[in-house]
């Protein structure tokens, strides 16, 4: 919801604060007392988005890479250099965005006084269970949230992540199969090595014995 606020000495108490930092909102107005803020972001008059992580109130040049905010890569490890503004709340921004960390004693019109109901369910087997208060034999897809669309009249469920099924207990004993196998077959080889091994050693050491005679029947001759 988007409020207006003209008087700059309501906003007095945000000015030099920091993103994240809770404010309280009684300075807005009567239906705001009791109610803490917490300022998550913001944008100045031309329209710079608040940087989290840079300690000042101006706009600055960064460089930007992958999986920083306020840059979205075009191309594989492409950086570019944009302009944003810090993260100290000042005068010049044009939109402050807040979230309601404490609520006061009055309602907010379209914002407090209605309960907006969750549009998607849980999707993990654990959390659904514990939605439910499921214990460990029951079905856990007969208690999936479905969701109505005009498209799908019948409903439209989640693929249930961490499921346990017959086929997925069948794949798991394969893979177990083939590394047993695999670890059998790898001493069986390493037995043949060992045996192979031991007989080249004593047919080399035959072979020496018998050159060794050889030559010593030959001295002997001589």
């Amino acid at each position: 919801k988007v409020i207006e606020v003209d008087d700059d000495k309501k906003l007095l108490p945000f000015f030099d604060k920091r993103m994240s930092a809770d404010v309280p909102a009684d300075s807005l107005g009567e239906e705001f007392k009791g109610y803490v803020m917490q300022i998550s972001g913001g944008n100045d008059k031309q329209g710079f988005p608040m940087k989290q992580g840079v300690l000042c109130n101006h706009r600055v040049r960064l460089l930007f890479k992958k999986g920083m905010s306020c840059y979205r890569e075009r191309r594989k490890g492409c950086r570019k250099r944009k302009s944003v503004r810090g993260c100290v709340v000042g005068p010049d921004l044009s939109v402050m965005s807040l979230i309601i960390i404490k609520k006061g004693p009055e309602e907010l019109p379209g914002l407090t006084d209605n309960q907006m109901p969750r549009r998607l369910g849980p999707k993990r087997a654990s959390n659904i269970r514990k939605l439910f208060n499921l214990e460990k034999q029951d079905d856990v897809r007969k208690f999936v949230v479905r969701r109505v669309t005009e498209k799908k009249p019948q409903g439209k469920a989640p693929k249930i992540q961490r499921l346990i099924t017959p086929r997925l207990l069948q794949r798991k004993r394969f893979f177990k199969s083939q590394i047993r196998k695999r670890m059998e077959l790898s001493k069986k080889l390493k037995q043949d090595y060992a045996k192979r091994h031991a007989e080249y050693k004593q047919e080399q050491k035959e072979l020496r014995a018998s050159e060794v005679a050889k030559k010593k029947k030959k001295e002997h001759k001589e």
